[in-house]
């Protein structure tokens, strides 16, 4: 299962978060007041403000090979009174081989490089050079 990591901000006190906060789309935590729910709900250590961040699932898209060396949105998240400041890609990627279809599963993009060797196509494959940004919409 993917796992988002992030470093939060309260949109409120503007207090960032010392530990790096994950969060996974199967994770769900009630909102005060019966207002559903959201992936992570957490309240400011600063001035206790309760707030939460949803991963929306239907935005998921992949990133292929013709989007290399180029930004696109892979996912789009609802924050209310939390703002992503860093993101570190870890465990929990997957690719698939461009011409052989081949699976690379479990991938771990924390070094920001991965590589490994395509049987069907006898050619090593890889991802390099992992960077992000953030797009307020």
């Amino acid at each position: 299962s993917l796992i988002y990591v992030f470093q939060l901000k309260c949109g409120n006190c503007g207090e960032i978060s010392e530990k790096w906060q994950y969060l996974r789309l199967m994770d769900s935590a009630p909102l005060k007041g019966g207002r559903g729910s959201a992936t992570m709900v957490q309240k400011c250590k600063l001035c206790s403000r309760e707030n939460s961040i949803d991963i929306l699932s239907q935005t998921i898209k992949p990133y292929n090979a013709e989007d290399s060396e180029k930004f696109k949105t892979i996912v789009e998240f609802e924050c209310r009174g939390l703002e992503p400041v860093d993101f570190q890609p870890q465990a929990g990627f997957a690719a698939e081989g461009a011409e052989s279809g081949t699976p690379f599963n479990d991938i771990n993009l924390l070094e920001k490089d991965w590589n490994d060797y395509d049987e069907k196509t006898k050619e090593s494959v890889g991802i390099y050079e992992v960077t992000h940004k953030f797009v307020k919409c």
